[in-house]
């Protein structure tokens, strides 16, 4: 078996309409197309990032909370390439989000930091 690449991330969320401003107003996604699977009584929203690795956003009534962040089994964190950690910081401070202290990779020395969404959710922007 030969596996390509990772075709999208799929995550759920409490409320579809808070996940929409904060992923498509705030952070600039665009919507690809919205699906509503009446017979699970879910909706779905694909959006995309550049033209790159589509994420699925799915609202879930009744979903548990997530366990502990980030060290609970299933995805860790969201992480994105970005040119400057600090201009995105203040990009995201004037959106009302708040970001955690700018740190350096243990390993490669780049620079880090992470911030969360709706539903606690962490993501990390990397240089």
């Amino acid at each position: 078996m030969k596996l390509s690449s990772i075709h999208h991330i799929a995550i759920i969320v409490s409320d579809i309409e808070k996940a929409r401003e904060f992923y498509v107003q705030k952070l600039g996604f665009e919507v690809i197309r919205e699906n509503n699977r009446a017979e699970r009584d879910v909706v779905d929203v694909h959006v995309g990032c550049a033209g790159r690795l589509p994420r699925e956003i799915f609202a879930e009534k009744n979903s548990p909370q997530r366990v502990n962040r980030p060290e609970a089994c299933g995805l860790r964190h969201l992480a994105f390439r970005v040119e400057s950690v600090e201009e995105t910081v203040k990009e995201l401070k004037s959106l009302g989000i708040e970001c955690e202290p700018v740190r350096f990779d243990t390993y490669t020395k780049d620079k880090m930091t992470f911030f969360h969404d709706p539903d606690g959710l962490p993501i990390e922007i990397h240089e």
